[in-house]
């Protein structure tokens, strides 16, 4: 579990550098505009899926009803207002809600299917590759409205 908070506070450093660097409408616009990022969603849709992996997955491998964040955010402020929803929801849990869980039958209800897992293939399989995607894609969308991150940036501080 302690991976899963670590990355969503890398997304929160990279959004905070975001700010700093370029307006969130503009970000938002130039993915809706680049050729190279039409076929993304954008920033905010970015942030806010990470965020719901991350709470949902925790949730499911602890065995409670996941949180529901609204989709809303429409400024910088409100990401990071959002990213800092989700380590807060992340330091609720306790090692005793996780731990066991490796086993534990997991079924996600899909658009078109459903998936079921054990609890350490979901973590492994499912809940990581997602949030990963999700952040890394954010950072290439700053990256690419040339706010200026770097690999220390996305790996952070010991």
């Amino acid at each position: 579990m302690n991976n899963v908070h670590c990355t969503f506070l890398i997304n929160s450093q990279q959004v905070n550098l975001g700010e700093n660097w370029i307006a969130f409408s503009t970000i938002d616009s130039q993915t809706d505009n680049s050729s190279e990022l039409q076929t993304l969603f954008p920033l905010s849709k970015q942030v806010q899926i990470a965020s719901d992996t991350v709470n949902r997955g925790a949730a499911r491998l602890a065995g409670i009803e996941p949180p529901k964040f609204e989709d809303n955010e429409t400024t910088f402020g409100q990401l990071i207002d959002r990213i800092q929803k989700t380590i807060s929801h992340l330091n609720t849990f306790k090692p005793e809600q996780i731990d066991g869980s490796e086993e534990r039958e997991i079924t996600l209800q899909m658009r078109d299917n459903t998936l079921s897992f054990q609890g350490m293939p979901f973590l492994l399989y499912f809940v990581l590759p997602n949030l990963y995607f999700h952040v890394t894609t954010a950072y290439d969308i700053l990256r690419h409205c040339d706010v200026e991150l770097g690999k220390g940036d996305f790996l952070g501080q010991p």
